[in-house]
C-alpha cells in the first residue's frame, strides 16, 4: 500500500478567511506600522525597474535582526504599486494586513517584496532548464538586490513566493523550477488559460512533481485559492488536479466572490499566518 508521508515541517492550521464584507483586518489600526520603500534597480536586460519593499515595524530599531522574505506578485495590468494601494476595489493594503497580523502575533515579522513583473510575466510555461524573463530577473536582479540591501535570511527557508492572477504564472514558472531558492509557493486566482499552455506545463513539470523528493522541498503544502465565481477558478482547478495526481501536498481554498481584491487581500491575510514555519532547515 502506498501510504502518504508527512511533510518536513509540522502541518499548520490554515486560518478561516475573514468574511467578504470584513475590513478590519486590513484597516489602519492603532498598532506599530512598518514602512514601504521604493527600491530602484537596473535589470539584467538593462531596463530601469522599481519594486516596493515592506519593512516590519521594528526593522530600524532591531539592527541585528534578520528577516524572511515574501516575494509578492501583482496581476496583469498592474505594477509594483498594486499591493499597497489603499483603495478597496483596486488595491491590496498589504502593509496594513501585515502590520495588523504582526501586532496580534499572528504572523512572523517579515520583509515583503513587491516587484514590477508586468513586462516579463508570461502565460507560456518555461521549458525545463530554461528560465523565462521573470525568473531571470528574480535570480539575477531582484533577490540579489534584496539580499544585498536588506537584512534578510538569505536562504531558501527564508524565501516564499506568492502572486495573484498573472502573478500566479510568475509563481508557478519561477517557484516550481527553483525550489532550491524558494521553499513556499502560494497561488491566488491563477491557472493556465489555454489547453495548449496547460499541456505544456504538464509535460514540462510532471517529472519534477512525480519525483518523491519534491514534496520534501515544500515546507508548507503548495497553496492555491480562487473565488467561486472567479474567472480563473476552472483553470486553477485544472492545475491543482495535476498537483493532486502527482502526489504533491496542497492547500486548496474556495472562497466567496470572484477575481477581485476582496479575495486577494483575504488570501494574503490567511497565508501570512502560516509563512516561515519554525522547523529545521531542509
Amino acid at each position: 500500500m502506498n501510504v502518504p508521508k508527512k511533510g518536513v515541517c509540522p502541518l499548520p492550521v490554515l486560518p478561516a478567511l475573514p468574511g467578504d464584507k470584513e475590513a478590519e483586518f486590513y484597516g489602519t489600526a492603532n498598532v506599530p506600522h512598518g514602512k514601504v520603500e521604493v527600491a530602484a534597480y537596473k535589470n539584467y536586460a538593462g531596463a530601469d525597474k522599481t519594486m516596493r519593499v515592506y519593512l516590519p515595524p521594528d526593522y530600524d530599531a532591531a539592527a541585528d535582526a534578520r528577516y524572511p522574505v515574501l516575494y509578492l506578485n501583482h496581476g496583469g495590468g498592474d505594477n509594483d504599486k498594486a499591493w499597497t494601494i489603499t483603495d478597496p476595489a483596486h488595491g491590496g493594503f498589504a502593509n496594513f494586513v501585515l502590520d495588523n497580523l504582526i501586532a496580534a502575533h499572528k504572523a512572523k515579522k517579515m520583509i515583503v517584496v513587491m516587484p514590477d513583473t508586468g513586462k516579463c510575466a508570461s502565460r507560456v510555461p518555461s521549458a525545463p532548464g530554461k528560465d523565462d524573463a521573470c525568473t531571470q530577473e528574480y535570480l539575477k536582479d531582484i533577490i540579489p538586490y534584496i539580499d544585498g540591501h536588506y537584512r534578510t535570511k538569505a536562504s531558501r527557508e527564508g524565501r516564499a513566493i506568492a502572486g495573484l492572477s498573472m502573478g500566479g504564472f510568475v509563481v508557478l514558472h519561477t517557484g516550481l523550477p527553483h525550489l532550491d531558492t524558494f521553499s513556499e509557493i502560494y497561488v491566488y486566482s491563477s491557472g493556465h488559460i489555454s489547453e495548449e499552455d496547460f499541456k505544456t506545463f504538464e509535460e514540462n513539470y510532471t517529472p519534477l512533481l512525480k519525483d518523491p523528493k519534491t514534496n520534501d522541498l515544500f515546507r508548507i503544502p503548495l497553496y492555491m485559492a480562487a473565488g467561486e465565481t472567479d474567472i480563473a477558478l476552472f483553470n486553477s482547478e485544472r492545475v491543482l488536479s495535476l498537483f493532486n495526481r502527482t502526489g504533491i501536498r496542497t492547500f486548496s481554498v474556495l472562497s466567496t466572490g470572484g477575481h477581485e481584491w476582496m479575495n486577494w487581500r483575504r488570501y494574503l491575510w490567511q497565508t501570512a499566518q502560516i509563512l516561515f514555519p519554525d522547523c529545521e532547515a531542509r
